[in-house]
């Protein structure tokens, strides 16, 4: 399709067997050798399954595993999830009709994302039955078209297909073997210790907790069902279930690209790019999960590994990319001026700008919050009475006042907790 709409592209279905970087050359596993005079490295990043090889842990990476999953779901009737991103957070609210044991490593949920108030505010939303209409999403739409053909091909090959993207569980009906809507139980502060297989467990001798019914009742009884796989978590506890779902992020890709390259790697094991998205080797660049932004950041910006980052990063170094060969200087885009993250949580809209969880910013800041049970959460994070970053949870339409007051750095002092006043149109105020 590329390759009919723009004549100057070359499409390659092949996998990397070896990049040359002196040479500038990269070798295929078909067999080819490609010279290229500038090169972008657009792997991505890879899941971090909690166990390699277990055909009970499900990895959810891509849209060919979301499809698998949807396939042993519909047989299940007990699933553990392991995770606290944004994947674990969908996952948990998506799924009816099947136990759900949530296994996060935090005191709250989606701590990537939020603070413990706003978990709070979301976790009584996962207690209620789901009758509500979705919410109507006025951002373009990302699916997958003509996926199944390929999706065989290459769930044979063992290779990775593309990330999700947002809206990557439209179209799949995650629908467990019960008549009921929701029964989450949620593991605080613990991990996976040990995966049993049926065999290994029945020969262990130990026993394994049924499902809990409700938060109050403390008594433990063992579960009589005997389950595919069991899971013992560093809290002593045993659940029995029908497979894993391992939803405990990601690591950037870059084995394929080491071997006989030095590239300057970062901290958490991407490649580090420049603010032109220039690697530490000439004429190779990288963008999206696989590398890692070492460039003096602005601040109120930081890296995530997410899908609109990694799209604003691509579209920014084929910028920079086509201005260094024809010898033109670029400034920086836009989009790194501010962190600006839209995504949906259990049906409600969340909005995360700058700041949002005052990353870095030490114990100088306060906190301003306003919430109305059900329907909205909103933080605003301020340093010296200017607004670093935000949390919007609900329909609240003060995503682009909040932009704008983070990017002009406006002292707020004088307003207090006026700012976010109900009574006070602060949007309009500020227009």
């Amino acid at each position: 399709m590329l390759e009919n709409r723009f004549p100057n592209i070359k499409v390659i279905e092949s996998g990397v067997k070896q990049l040359k970087s002196k040479e500038h050359c990269i070798l295929t596993e078909d067999g080819n050798q490609h010279i290229y005079k500038k090169l972008c490295l657009c792997a991505g990043a890879k899941p971090k399954l909690i166990c390699e090889g277990n055909p009970y842990v499900l990895g959810i990476r891509d849209t060919d595993s979301a499809q698998e999953f949807q396939k042993q779901l519909t047989k299940a009737k007990r699933i553990m999830i392991i995770g606290n991103g944004g994947i674990a957070l969908e996952l948990v609210y998506e799924i009816e009709g099947c136990e759900v044991i949530w296994v996060i490593k935090d005191k709250a949920i989606g701590n990537t994302f939020f603070d413990a108030g706003a978990a709070e505010f979301l976790t009584s939303k996962l207690i209620d039955e789901k009758p509500e209409a979705k919410i109507a999403q006025k951002r373009t739409r990302y699916t997958t078209e003509g996926w199944k053909k390929e999706v065989q091909a290459r769930a044979n090959a063992g290779n990775i297909g593309s990330a999700l993207g947002p809206d990557w569980h439209e179209g799949l009906d995650l629908k467990g073997t019960k008549e009921f809507s929701h029964k989450i139980h949620i593991e605080t502060m613990c991990e996976v210790k040990k995966i049993y297989l049926q065999e290994e467990f029945r020969i262990s001798e130990k026993k394994s907790l049924t499902f809990p019914r409700d938060h109050h009742d403390q008594s433990v009884t063992t579960d009589k069902e005997i389950w595919p796989v069991y899971v013992e978590l560093t809290n002593e506890k045993i659940y029995g279930c029908d497979f894993i779902v391992s939803a405990t992020g990601v690591t950037p890709n870059i084995e394929p690209f080491l071997c006989g390259n030095n590239f300057d790697v970062g901290e958490d094991g991407g490649l580090k790019v420049d603010d032109h998205m220039h690697t530490s080797l000439p004429d190779i660049y990288a963008a999206g999960d696989i590398c890692t932004a070492s460039w003096h950041p602005s601040p109120v910006w930081q890296q995530m590994r997410l899908w609109t980052q990694a799209r604003q990063m691509g579209w920014y170094a084929a910028k920079c990319m086509a201005a260094a060969s024809v010898g033109e200087s670029i400034d920086m885009d836009f989009s790194f001026e501010l962190f600006a993250h839209v995504t949906k949580f259990f049906n409600y809209k969340v909005v995360l700008l700058g700041k949002y969880n005052a990353q870095g910013l030490g114990s100088n800041h306060e906190l301003l919050l306003r919430c109305t049970k059900g329907q909205e959460y909103i933080k605003a994070v301020l340093q010296n009475g200017r607004m670093m970053g935000a949390v919007l949870i609900g329909e609240t339409d003060l995503e682009e006042t909040f932009e704008n007051l983070i990017l002009n750095q406006m002292n707020l002092s004088a307003y207090g907790e006026d700012l976010l006043d109900p009574n006070i149109d602060i949007e309009d105020y500020f227009d």
